[in-house]
C-alpha cells in the first residue's frame, strides 16, 4: 500500500480524512513507543537542565541510565552510567545543541567525554585528545550516590544491553 496523503479519505473506512481519523492515533502510538518515549523524555530533561544551569541552580536529575547535572556556574552535562560516557550540554550558562540522532531502533548521542569518580573528585578524559580535566564544580557526591542508585535498580545484564555495536546500528538504519 502507498503511503496516505493527509486529506485523503481514511483506509479504516470511516469516511473521514486520514488527517481527522487514524493519522492523529498512529501519532501518538508513536510518541507512545518506549523509545519515543525515552527520547521525548531525554529532550525534556536536557532542557530542564539546561534552564537550571542558565540560572545557576545546582542539580542533578536522573533519567534510565542518565544522569543529567548542572552547577551554579551554568555548567551541565548529560553522562550515560553503563560506558562512563558524557557530553556537555552548557558552559557558563551558554546551552549548546545535543548531538542526538535516532532512528526507529535506537538513540545515538555523539559522546565527547568518558568520566571517573577517583577520591571524590570528578574527572572528564575528551575522547579526541584523551586529556583528562577534574571539575571542581562538579556535585561528584550527588553524582556517585546517583550512579549507585541506577546500577542497583538495573541488573548488568539489562545495562550491558544498553550499547549497541556500530554495525548493529547501521543494521537497524
Amino acid at each position: 500500500m502507498g503511503r496516505i496523503g493527509r486529506n485523503e479519505l481514511c483506509p479504516c473506512g470511516s469516511g473521514l480524512k486520514y488527517k481527522r481519523c487514524c493519522l492523529r492515533q498512529q501519532q501518538a502510538n508513536a510518541a507512545a513507543s518506549p523509545l519515543g518515549r525515552l527520547k521525548i523524555s531525554l529532550q525534556a530533561e536536557i532542557e530542564r537542565i539546561q534552564t537550571a544551569a542558565r540560572s545557576g541552580e545546582e542539580t542533578v536529575r536522573e533519567l534510565g541510565v542518565f544522569i543529567l547535572w548542572a552547577t551554579r556556574n551554568g555548567d551541565a552535562w548529560l553522562l550515560e552510567i553503563t560506558e562512563n560516557d558524557a557530553v556537555p550540554v552548557a558552559a557558563g550558562g551558554e546551552v549548546f545543541a545535543v548531538p542526538i540522532d535516532e532512528n526507529p531502533e535506537t538513540i545515538a548521542i555523539n559522546w565527547s567525554h568518558t568520566f571517573a569518580i577517583r577520591e571524590r573528585k570528578f574527572y572528564l578524559t575528551a575522547y579526541a585528545d584523551k586529556q583528562e580535566a577534574c571539575l571542581e564544580a562538579a556535585p561528584t557526591q550527588r553524582i556517585n550516590a546517583a550512579v549507585k542508585r541506577i546500577k542497583k535498580k538495573y541488573s548488568q545484564e539489562l545495562l550491558s544491553q544498553v550499547h549497541v555495536s556500530e554495525e548493529q546500528a547501521q543494521n537497524a538504519g
